[in-house]
């Protein structure tokens, strides 16, 4: 089939989210000017740059009480930064019950009963237990068109990383599966990699 996504797609349910599929998962922590912790995943997220590393994540949804957006992006917009917490599949049922649609006042490490650590290079808090988490400071918010689509970019100056993660030297994830968003409510693990050799190197 094809379809043009201004005229509608006439199935049951919107395939957009099915098809970029598997999707990482960006494990939000914020802090607002008043010192609030927030913690939200977000599915459309994803590393844009080496150097300096560079991520990104977009909030396609708005609280009536933030100005268009949700609580992760407006505490960035007051304070500048953000964390990025990797979602391991162990962490599946807490990293879901933070995705409610909390009052501004909540703080989701508590209602989860997540353990918070600080952060090194920015002032917020991060997942203690996550596999990595990314410190960021901001460098841009970019409206999309369409109604409250944001993306928030962000440098990352500071990593943490989890000792058991690190096996020979590298970072890897079969010690923990990422967890993964796909479309509808669907979510996926990762169990198994593989390896590709590029031409010419």
């Amino acid at each position: 089939m094809f379809y043009e996504p201004q005229n509608g797609h006439g199935l049951p349910h919107n395939p957009f989210n099915a098809i970029v599929t598997p999707r990482p998962i960006g494990w939000i922590s914020t802090r607002g000017a008043d010192g609030q912790d927030n913690l939200a995943p977000y599915s459309f997220f994803n590393a844009v740059a080496y150097v300096p590393p560079q991520v990104m994540f977009a909030s396609t949804s708005a609280k009536p009480d933030r100005d268009g957006t949700k609580d992760s992006v407006a505490n960035i917009r007051e304070t500048g930064v953000f964390a990025v917490n990797v979602v391991e599949y162990a962490m599946r049922d807490v990293m879901n019950k933070t995705s409610g649609p909390w009052e501004r006042e909540t703080d989701e490490f508590e209602l989860a009963e997540i353990e918070k650590a600080p952060c090194n290079t920015i002032n917020c808090a991060r997942v203690a237990g996550a596999p990595a988490t990314l410190e960021c400071k901001l460098t841009q918010i970019v409206q999309l068109p369409g109604e409250a689509n944001f993306t928030v970019f962000g440098e990352v100056t500071g990593v943490h990383m989890r000792d058991d993660c690190i096996v020979d030297g590298t970072f890897d994830v079969t010690t923990f599966n990422p967890l993964t968003r796909l479309g509808y409510r669907d979510y996926s693990v990762i169990r198994e990699v593989f390896s590709l050799k590029r031409p010419g190197d």
